[in-house]
């Protein structure tokens, strides 16, 4: 192969392609045991930016330009730049929810509603019901889930758990739902309809889904609930006495469910609601909004500077009960730099082994050693799983599996669908479970629970992958096809 100016492009050795993943487990694993769960704060990132470094003079050193390597971090950034944009409105959002009393409204009625005895199944069943019907895994934690990890806290419930709960019923719909754009991505992908893929990912999604409201409602009637009856009540009418608790202050989250029903895009969508609440939130919390910017000077300009700053900076609270503290001190655009910058070095560190064929390095040999159809599937996981450690980003883990394995699957006559489905199981599912991927980075600074304290909890998001592999390795409904009837060579325009 020839680059610029003549010069060889070299194919990458195996230990090219090793040398990187394990100078990132050797990193990574360093960060954990020097900095703990404090890792996530700093340590990881420089971990992420050194691991491209080493990529980038492999690279280098099989014939590429520093410029070209420039190029590939130039195009995994600007793959983000969506993502970065959602991470910034939720943060606003959530600074302003809080300010405006939409977030104290949900807790306060919530707390009322919710009962410790089914908490975790409910929270599950709540966040699968609202992301089936809006398609989004990333807004129905960022709204619902931020309301139901801080009730949990109210209620003497653990909010780890609840995260967990949480993420499950986020990713069950972000899954199945036909509004979600993972779900058609990977149907246009693997070339199958789109509703023909959501069928045969029922097959994985709905027993996985049971599996985890079980283990949900066993964790909710067998937990310790430290907070008392007393406290639940102090802790309520000191809402109720800070705020005005009143149902009009739900109507930011109603306008938000409809315009994500409309497909608005997504940091629209969350801006809009964003502002409504600020501006909603200035006639119901008036004395809020006055004491948050110490009387900034008239009305207006009180409003104006309250929801700026709750925009920026987060909204914060002294009302002498630390969960209520706890709580609402929270949000602000500020809030995201770090999940941020974790992503970045993330999804840049990926495109290098992406780009310059060290991914591909890799899967080769493992497409060739997978002699059954259950080792097949395992590759496929595997693969997909590793994208995600490895690339940070749920997109890379779901598009570039079902684009390498398409024509493997057609040749061995293996229906597509079946691909699609293991690719949403691999890639979409499982992306929430590592740190610093996209998508476990937006759940820590979201719900505000660790990727790493969470993980254990997140039944759903193991349970459908787990499924889909023992589906591969039993046959249990997996299709077949005349493979002279695929077309392998067919790609998506």
């Amino acid at each position: 192969m020839v680059g610029e100016l003549g010069s060889e492009f070299r194919r990458p050795s195996l230990a090219d392609a090793i040398v990187p993943l394990v100078v990132l487990a050797a990193l990574i694993a360093s960060a954990l045991a020097l900095f703990g769960l404090d890792a996530l704060d700093g340590p990881i990132q420089v971990a992420l930016l050194l691991c491209c470094a080493v990529a980038a003079l492999i690279a280098m050193k099989n014939g590429h330009s520093f410029t070209a390597v420039q190029e590939a971090g130039r195009g995994a950034i600007a793959s983000v730049t969506s993502a970065i944009f959602i991470l910034f409105a939720v943060g606003a959002l959530i600074g302003v929810w809080n300010l405006s009393g939409t977030i104290p409204t949900l807790v306060y009625y919530g707390i009322q509603v919710l009962s410790p005895g089914w908490y975790y199944a409910a929270a599950a069943i709540i966040c699968g019901i609202v992301a089936l019907s809006i398609g989004s895994s990333w807004t129905t934690a960022a709204t619902i889930g931020v309301g139901l990890v801080g009730i949990a806290g109210l209620i003497g419930v653990s909010p780890t758990i609840t995260a967990g709960a949480v993420i499950s019923g986020a990713y069950l719909g972000d899954k199945t739902s036909p509004l979600s754009e993972t779900t058609v991505l990977t149907a246009q992908i693997v070339g199958v309809d789109v509703y023909e893929h959501i069928k045969r990912q029922i097959w994985t999604s709905v027993p996985a889904f049971v599996i985890a409201a079980v283990v949900f409602l066993v964790l909710s009637l067998t937990g310790d609930d430290t907070v008392t009856g007393a406290e639940t009540t102090s802790d309520l009418d000191k809402l109720n006495e800070i705020f005005n608790i009143t149902p009009l202050a739900l109507l930011p989250l109603v306008l938000l469910v409809i315009l994500s029903i409309k497909k608005i895009p997504a940091s629209l969508a969350l801006l809009s609601s964003t502002l409504f609440a600020g501006v909603l939130g200035a006639f119901l919390q008036p004395d809020v909004y006055a004491d948050f910017v110490a009387g900034a000077g008239n009305v207006v300009v009180e409003s104006i500077k309250a929801v700026w700053l709750a925009m920026a900076n987060g909204f914060s609270i002294d009302s002498g009960i630390p969960d209520v503290d706890r709580l609402l001190s929270r949000g602000g655009v500020d809030s995201m730099l770090l999940t941020i910058w974790l992503i970045l070095g993330a999804v840049t560190f990926g495109a290098i082994l992406e780009e310059f064929g060290l991914i591909d390095r890799l899967v080769q040999p493992m497409i060739a050693a997978a002699t059954s159809t259950g080792r097949l599937f395992l590759t496929v996981f595997a693969c997909g799983f590793g994208l995600n450690v490895v690339a940070g980003d749920q997109y890379i883990a779901l598009v570039l599996p079902s684009r390498i394995f398409k024509a493997e699957f057609a040749a061995r006559g293996l229906a597509p669908t079946n691909l699609s489905r293991l690719a949403a199981d691999s890639g979409t599912v499982t992306s929430p479970l590592v740190p610093w991927n996209s998508c476990g980075a937006f759940m820590s600074a979201t719900l505000g629970v660790s990727t790493l304290l969470y993980l254990p909890y997140a039944v759903f998001c193991y349970a459908s992958p787990a499924l889909s592999v023992l589906y591969g390795v039993t046959g249990f409904r997996i299709e077949k096809v005349d493979p002279s009837e695929t077309s392998p060579a067919q790609e998506m325009p």
